[in-house]
C-alpha cells in the first residue's frame, strides 16, 4: 500500500503572479481612471489658458497692485494669495474673499487687466480632472488615492519580480511574439512592455504617492518649513508691489510664482520665486520672506542651497508631473500614463483568454 503523496506547495514565482494578477484585477478600474486622467492633465496649465482670451501683457507689478486693491478694497475684502497661471506667460490667479465672506477668484494679465472672473460654484472640466486625480473630487477621496497609489506601487514590483528573466532568456523577453496562440502571444506582449517600462512608471508613481503623504513623509526625512518667528505688525504693511520686487530682487533672474500676504500677527510678505535652473517650472521652490513693516528681506531660502530632505520633497512634484525633464518629461508621463492603460486592458484580456477554457472545461 502506498502512502498518499504530500500536497505540492506552489512556488513562490507562482504565488507572485497570483497575487499580482488578482490586485491588478480588483483595482484596475481606478487605477485606469487615474491614468487617464493624469494624461489629460499634463498639460492643463497651458490647455486652461488657451481657453481663456486676452492678449500677452507684460508684468506690471504696481498694476497689479492696483488691480488688487479694486477687486479686493482694504477694510472690506480680504487677499489671500496670488499666483502664476503657469500657462501663458504673465498671467496670476488673485484669491480673495469679498465683503460677504464668499471666497473668489480673478484671472488677469500682467497690466492688471481682468481675464476671467468664475463665479463661486464655477468649475471648469480642467478643474473637475485635476480635483478628480488629486483627490476624487473631497477629502475622504485623498485617502482612497493614496492607498491605490500604494498597491499600485507594491503591485509593479510584484509584477516586475513575477516577470523577472532567468539567466540567458531577457533577449527572449524583452522582445514580445510575433506569432503563436492568442493567449500566449498576448502575454509576451504584457511581459514585454512591462519590462520595458515599469521603471519610469514606479518612479512616477511612487512619487505622486509620496504626495499624498507629504507632510508626514517630510517630518519623518526632517524636512523644514520655509519659516521665521513671527514679525509683530507695526503699522501698515508695505503693498504687494513692493514686497515682490523686494523678493525677485533678493534671488537675481528669478520670476515670480507666488505671493501669500501678512497675517494678522505675522507682518511677513512670503513671495515665491522660480530662480534660474530650478526643475520646478510652474511654481518654483525658492522663497523669500519680506518684513512687511519696513520692505527688507528677512531671510532668503534658494532650493538649490536646500537641504537634501527639503529638496527631495521639493523634487516629488516635478518628478510625478514629468516637469523636471522640460517638454521631453512631460511627454514621458503622457506615454508612462498609456503604457498603464495598455498594461491593464491586455493583463485584463489576458485574464479572460485564460479563462474560457477553465470554464469549458
Amino acid at each position: 500500500m502506498t502512502a498518499p503523496a504530500p500536497p505540492v506547495r506552489p512556488s513562490l514565482r507562482r504565488t507572485l503572479f497570483k497575487a499580482h494578477r488578482w490586485l491588478s484585477l480588483g483595482a484596475a478600474v481606478f487605477w485606469l481612471l487615474q491614468a487617464v486622467t493624469g494624461i489629460l492633465i499634463v498639460f492643463h496649465w497651458e490647455i486652461t489658458d488657451a481657453g481663456i482670451a486676452g492678449a500677452h501683457r507684460p508684468t506690471d507689478l504696481a498694476a497689479i497692485e492696483r488691480r488688487i486693491a479694486a477687486l479686493a478694497p482694504p477694510g472690506t475684502a480680504e487677499v489671500g494669495s496670488i499666483w502664476t497661471a503657469a500657462g501663458a506667460p504673465d498671467r496670476y490667479n488673485v484669491y480673495y474673499t469679498d465683503a460677504e465672506g464668499t471666497s473668489r477668484s480673478a484671472r488677469i494679465a500682467g497690466d492688471g487687466t481682468i481675464l476671467h472672473r468664475p463665479r463661486p460654484d464655477e468649475q471648469s472640466v480642467m478643474g473637475f480632472l485635476v480635483g478628480f486625480h488629486h483627490d476624487l473630487l473631497g477629502s475622504w477621496g485623498s485617502w482612497i488615492v493614496a492607498i491605490s497609489g500604494v498597491l499600485l506601487c507594491s503591485n509593479l514590483i510584484l509584477g516586475l519580480i513575477a516577470a523577472w528573466p532567468r539567466r540567458g532568456t531577457w533577449r527572449l523577453a524583452l522582445k514580445p511574439a510575433a506569432r503563436g496562440p492568442a493567449a500566449p502571444r498576448l502575454y509576451s506582449w504584457h511581459r514585454a512592455l512591462g519590462l520595458w517600462a515599469v521603471v519610469p512608471a514606479l518612479v512616477i508613481a511612487a512619487t505622486g504617492t509620496m504626495l499624498k503623504f507629504e507632510d508626514g513623509l517630510g517630518d519623518l526625512l526632517g524636512a523644514a518649513p520655509v519659516a521665521l518667528p513671527p514679525n509683530p505688525p507695526a503699522g501698515a504693511p508695505i503693498g504687494f508691489a513692493a514686497a515682490a520686487r523686494a523678493g525677485l530682487a533678493a534671488l537675481p533672474g528669478s520670476t515670480l510664482t507666488q505671493a501669500a500676504w501678512p497675517k494678522p500677527d505675522d507682518a511677513t510678505w512670503r513671495i515665491r520665486v522660480r530662480a534660474p535652473g530650478e526643475i520646478r517650472r510652474a511654481y518654483g521652490g525658492s522663497f523669500v520672506l519680506v518684513d512687511a513693516n519696513s520692505g527688507k528681506v528677512r531671510g532668503i531660502f534658494p532650493i538649490a542651497d536646500a537641504a537634501p530632505a527639503d529638496a527631495f520633497m521639493s523634487a516629488l512634484f516635478p518628478i510625478h508631473t514629468g516637469e523636471a525633464g522640460g517638454i521631453i518629461g512631460r511627454l514621458l508621463s503622457i506615454a508612462i500614463g498609456l503604457w498603464l492603460v495598455t498594461m491593464i486592458v491586455a493583463g485584463t484580456l489576458l485574464w479572460l483568454k485564460r479563462r474560457k477554457p477553465r470554464a469549458r472545461g
